[in-house]
């Protein structure tokens, strides 16, 4: 317990060591990845599903592929083309070109 004078020692091959850490590696995993799609959704939001047209998928679709809204400004119009159609590439580059 904190603040205890007295340290718990336990052996290193112990099983119950080996369940404490388990137990500690799952609440991590559990956290980092509740975070992670929380910060992902946001990004998603912020950038590109406030342009009329583009939905969760296409965003999805676009920063899969080009890795940012910053790649996707930067890449080729034939490469966003290419991903997501002629039609809602055009309103995508001309909505970043505006931000």
């Amino acid at each position: 317990f904190p603040g205890d004078p007295v340290p718990l020692h336990i052996d290193k091959r112990s099983s119950s060591l080996k369940v404490i850490q388990h137990m500690r590696n799952e609440a991590h995993r559990f956290g980092i990845t509740h975070h992670r799609g929380r910060r992902s959704k946001r990004i998603i939001k912020t950038g590109l599903e406030g342009i009329a047209g583009i939905g969760p998928s296409t965003a999805q679709k676009l920063l899969k592929r080009f890795g940012s809204i910053k790649g996707i400004q930067e890449a080729l119009p034939e490469d966003v083309v290419a991903e997501i159609g002629a039609k809602k590439a055009e309103v995508v580059l001309k909505a970043l070109a505006q931000a």
